[in-house]
């Protein structure tokens, strides 16, 4: 029986000895959020745009797949590729530069409606069709745009404004040589898992997208609001329409979409303070600080009185951020602080341990940030700093398309 009771006294210490060894869980700095999920829609994996202004190329794709796997929840190895999309765009892109004198500004790039675009005019490809991304004819492993793009801006700059009085008839042949040099050429034809498609057979058989079912939506005051207009941005060179919401509908139309299993294509201005990423506690979350100096809160006597004057976003959850009225949105907007600077993909929504809650997003700058590759964005800075976004026309709420005529 001693002994017995001697064996368990033992082992007690050992345990003891053992907790005590234990590490403490390390403690995370205070204030630091941490996320967890409220809806999660499928996407596809984090891609890298490396070295080049393809965003919206990355996110409008990235949005495609998305709506693939909605309609084929089993098709999970869905890939469309870059390289196809951004080659068709440049040579269209480079046309209508020279065709206005080079008013029509040539750059790396674009909007999401020249995704939508493409795949109704070219079609789509998935990657591996033909086209050597992620390896190019460079040898690149990754785009890198620092010596491909600039002799392609040069020449068409000479072109566009030339007074030779007669223009080379075949000035496109060579742009479209400088481009298949780099991403490789396009391909009319190709086998996908043992069937041959064109790219547009792709589209509608494999894919069994509608180009048609796609809508561009923005809110802004200088254009009535339920009617449709040109959205004034440069890399908006096609002139593509978009929807004109009130913001509190513009916001519904996201957070209900979301709620309700779709996601989006984001466009947006990341040049913000708040937009955190590369330092501080927070990265890879947005965010409108209230202390940012930087920013106005709407009309100048709101500057005075605290008063907002006009429409507003506010909800219970944007505490310690700014309260977004429609008129910070079009001041942003006028005075080019809100900036058409990036293309994401919004898939879903999640809550801080304080309750307040954040969209979620995918990014297109490979496995970048605590979050590999994924971002938090705050319903406010949402509210704030949306350009436009691109969405299933489907997903819009019945009421709201209603008012749109869609």
């Amino acid at each position: 029986m001693k002994k017995i009771l001697l064996i368990g006294l033992a082992a007690m210490i050992a345990a003891g000895s053992a907790m005590a060894a234990k590490p403490k869980k390390k403690e995370l700095p205070k204030d630091t959020l941490v996320f967890t999920t409220v809806i999660e829609n499928p996407v596809t994996g984090i891609k890298n745009q490396k070295n080049s202004g393809t965003c919206w190329a990355y996110s409008s794709l990235a949005f495609l797949e998305s709506e693939v796997l909605k309609k084929h929840p089993e098709m999970t190895d869905i890939d469309l590729c870059e390289s196809f999309l951004v080659s068709k765009t440049y040579v269209d892109r480079a046309d209508r530069h020279v065709r206005t004198h080079g008013d029509a500004s040539f750059s790396q790039g674009g909007s999401f409606y020249d995704a939508v675009f493409c795949m109704d005019r070219y079609g789509l490809i998935p990657e591996g069709a033909g086209m050597p991304y992620p390896i190019t004819n460079y040898g690149d492993s990754l785009y890198n745009f620092t010596n491909f793009f600039p002799p392609m801006e040069a020449y068409l700059k000479a072109i566009a404004t030339s007074d030779a009085g007669k223009i080379n008839p075949r000035w496109k042949c060579d742009v479209q040589h400088m481009i298949d040099n780099y991403f490789g050429e396009c391909p009319t034809e190709f086998t996908y898992k043992g069937k041959k498609y064109t790219p547009q057979s792709f589209v509608k058989d494999y894919l069994t997208l509608d180009p048609k079912d796609y809508v561009s939506l923005t809110s802004y005051t200088h254009h009535p609001f339920y009617s449709s207009f040109i959205l004034e941005i440069q890399d908006n060179w096609r002139w593509g329409s978009s929807y004109n919401l009130p913001l509190d509908e513009f916001m519904r139309v996201m957070e209900e979409s979301v709620r309700n299993g779709w996601t989006f294509a984001w466009g947006a201005d990341v040049s913000e303070n708040g937009f955190s990423r590369r330092t501080g506690k927070n990265k890879c979350v947005a965010t409108v600080p209230l202390n940012d100096g930087t920013e106005t809160v709407g009309s100048d006597q709101s500057r005075w009185t605290g008063e907002k004057q006009g429409v507003t976003y506010n909800t219970s959850d944007n505490a310690g951020e700014k309260t977004i009225t429609q008129e910070m949105r079009q001041e942003g907007y006028d005075n080019w602080t809100t900036t058409d600077d990036h293309g994401m993909q919004i898939y879903g929504i999640a809550k801080d341990q304080n309750g307040k809650e954040y969209f979620m997003m995918k990014n297109s700058w490979g496995d970048y940030g605590p979050y590999k590759g994924f971002w938090y964005v705050s319903k406010p800075y949402v509210a704030y700093k949306t350009m436009n976004i691109v969405i299933n026309k489907n997903a819009i709420p019945a009421d709201i398309r209603k008012k749109l005529g869609i």
